[in-house]
């Protein structure tokens, strides 16, 4: 197998030539390593690699054998740092596995590393001062996204086909719009925290990847899934594997269309053309397209009041516990400035403001679980613009607060962060790409609590209508392996939503 073979196979592609014997895992580990010596140095992606401990059995789940990286934020496994991207966690070594890192154990994954993420995961964008900022493989000015940055960019890339990912406000969808990835924030209670937290940020965190096809996703979540002992939620058993929906048709589906950002921030024309083709897809596949809002049961004000709140009040907890561990103060040499303040601002949050922030996303979840009596699924833009530049978020965030600072990044991300207080399942689906920069544009779609099923079956249907999986970003284009500059040029059928034949429709 060629490097540029591996670097456009898919996990379940990698899985089934390891069962039958045409590579091995060893080779596949190798190929990874060869990627991202190739490129990791100009996107820094990756914390640090090692040498894979667990040689699963060819064959023995639809992933076994394939090279994986975890994000340095939110799992634990045992014997290796696990930094969250700061100063103030740096060293911090992990004395066991979580329940997710033995799912992915079990499910013969070969981890043979991390990916940066931002401080505390307390960004929509990946430039820790730990570990330096993470460059989108499409354009190296740009932002990879946040926080599962580094997990998007190693992905998109070519380093492996999926990474483990985490979503709070978006940290799966929005790394996953920017690089050209698919990705599905699962219910909540879908993926268990434990077992050394009950939940993850308040239940608005929950685990999952991003990947090139709908079905790694689907395979990988099929393995991580399930119900732990003393998990406080518990979605729905799937009725069947979510690698078998992907293949099912969806059947006619009542899709309502969010083209309004909540907050009032103007969508940039490139992601409303990309919207509108979406919509002219869906009804040339049969769906019944409509026009819509969703209310969210509070102001936006309250919205972010709520959320910031949540988030800081998190954020303070977590610092004061590895302050305790490492043995180190909470200081402007510990963690960046704003961080620092949103640290501040949850030590002043008081336990009426923490309990009216839990009834606030009471009020959300219950307001869009009424939506989706009236629409299977809601399409929306995943971010209102292309990637940003490097350095935008950074711009006069010192003298921000929590309600500053998160008011900033909802602003930027107005479409994903809803969905994270319902609790409900959403994905960022790579339709589409900007004519002038060339940079990937994702489209949105969520479903109601614990319906993934349905995501799967239009996700698969989309992929088999409008295929995504073979561009190459520009980080390769100026390597000097000829077997990848061979196909750094978009392959036949495009993936733009914009090459579709759609007269007519």
């Amino acid at each position: 197998m060629r490097l540029w073979e591996y670097a456009r196979s898919d996990g379940v592609g990698l899985a089934n030539l390891v069962a039958h014997g045409e590579v091995t895992i060893a080779e596949l580990e190798g190929m990874a390593l060869e990627a991202a010596s190739a490129v990791n140095p100009r996107i820094n992606a990756i914390v640090e690699t090692w040498p894979v401990e667990d040689v699963p059995a060819p064959g023995s789940t639809p992933l076994a054998g394939v090279p994986f990286l975890i994000k340095d934020l939110g799992i634990s496994m045992a014997g290796k740092r696990t930094e969250m991207g700061s100063r103030l966690a740096a060293g911090y070594t992990a004395s066991s596995d979580s329940y997710l890192m033995r799912h992915l154990r079990r499910a013969g994954l070969a981890t043979f590393g991390r990916t940066v993420a931002p401080e505390m995961g307390y960004s929509i964008t990946t430039e820790p001062v730990l570990y330096g900022s993470t460059r989108n493989p499409w354009d190296l000015t740009r932002s990879a996204g946040g926080s599962s940055g580094g997990a998007a960019a190693a992905v998109a890339a070519g380093i492996v086909p999926l990474a483990h990912a985490t979503d709070a406000a978006g940290s799966i969808r929005i790394p996953a719009s920017y690089n050209g990835l698919f990705g599905l924030k699962p219910s909540r209670g879908r993926v268990s925290a434990g077992p050394d937290a009950d939940e993850f940020f308040h239940g608005l965190a929950v685990h999952g990847c991003v990947s090139r096809t709908v079905r790694d996703s689907a395979a990988l979540l099929d393995q991580i899934q399930g119900l732990q002992a003393g998990d406080p939620y518990a979605a729905p058993q799937p009725a069947r594997p979510y690698l078998e929906e992907v293949a099912r048709h969806p059947g006619r589906l009542r899709v309502g269309v969010l083209t309004q950002a909540w907050g009032g921030r103007p969508t940039a024309a490139p992601v409303i053309d990309a919207l509108v083709r979406t919509v002219c897809l869906l009804e040339f596949l049969g769906h019944e397209v409509e026009e819509t809002t969703v209310e969210l049961g509070v102001s936006w004000e309250e919205f972010v009041t709520g959320n910031s709140r949540l988030w800081a009040a998190s954020l303070t907890v977590l610092a004061d516990e590895l302050a305790a561990v490492c043995d180190r103060a909470v200081d402007a040499s510990t963690l960046e400035p704003v961080v620092l303040a949103c640290y501040a601002s949850g030590q002043q949050v008081t336990g009426t403001e923490f309990i009216a922030a839990l009834s606030l996303r009471n009020v959300v979840s219950r307001s869009l679980a009424r939506h989706f009596e009236t629409y299977d699924v809601i399409l929306t833009p995943t971010m209102p613009d292309v990637a940003v530049p490097l350095g935008t978020y950074a711009l006069g965030a010192d003298d921000l607060d929590s309600l500053g600072w998160v008011d900033r990044l909802f602003d930027r991300s107005p479409y994903t962060a809803a969905f994270n207080v319902a609790g409900t399942p959403a994905m960022s689906v790579p339709l589409a790409y900007d004519p002038g920069t060339g940079l990937p544009v994702g489209l949105q779609f969520a479903a109601g609590y614990g319906r993934e099923d349905i995501l799967f079956r239009l996700a698969g249907q989309l992929e088999q209508a409008c295929p995504w999986n073979g561009r190459i970003p520009k980080v390769w284009a100026s390597h000097d392996h000829g077997s990848l500059v061979s196909v750094t040029s978009p392959p036949t059928g495009d993936a733009s939503v914009a090459s579709l034949p759609l007269t007519g429709v």
